[in-house]
């Protein structure tokens, strides 16, 4: 019995975590690390994603899309080939 409902409650966390994940190769630009968010964004590589990293560190959490154009090396085309890969939050 014991058994039976730690796989049921194994099964009830794999499917809520499921339902709350980004959509595939979307990317929370406020928590992910930055090899991940080299991965999945266009036209970002390890400077880049450290420069995301870095200014969210110094200037907290990124409220809009928008202002990873004020990340140095983040300009208008990166942005808008990634606009639909970007969450804010999970």
């Amino acid at each position: 019995m014991k058994y039976m409902v730690n796989v049921i409650l194994a099964l009830l966390l794999a499917c809520s975590q499921a339902v709350l994940a980004l959509p595939e190769g979307s990317v929370n630009v406020n928590t992910a690390q930055a090899q991940v968010l080299a991965e999945v964004l266009d036209g970002v590589g390890s400077a880049k994603a450290q420069a995301i990293i870095e200014y969210r560190e110094q200037y907290g959490e990124f409220k809009s899309v928008e202002e990873l154009l004020d990340v140095r090396g983040i300009g208008p085309r990166v942005l808008e080939a990634n606009r639909e890969k970007i969450a804010l939050s999970d």
